[in-house]
């Protein structure tokens, strides 16, 4: 298995922690009212939101709405966060 970089590593993160927030969905919606639910979503949402924070202020931009345009259209600044490489 290859060794992952730092930012390959916190974008495997974020990865999970939208699976996470994806199936507390799925289960929420059937559960509306379980308190273990609700938790375990506010819980992988705030990590989601500080993995978002933290990957945006070193790499940048994950979509184009995080771009915050006042010098440059950040979100064309470097490679996407989809594509591979050393970035």
């Amino acid at each position: 298995m290859p060794v992952l970089n730092d930012k390959q590593k916190l974008m495997r993160k974020l990865q999970q922690s939208c699976f996470a927030l994806a199936e507390a969905n799925l289960y929420l919606d059937s559960h509306p009212t379980c308190k273990m639910g609700l938790e375990y979503f506010r819980r992988h949402k705030a990590e989601k939101e500080a993995i978002e924070k933290e990957y945006t202020e070193k790499y940048g931009p994950l979509t184009a709405v995080q771009s915050d345009g006042t010098k440059k259209w950040e979100w064309v600044a470097a490679p996407f966060p989809w594509e591979r490489g050393e970035n």
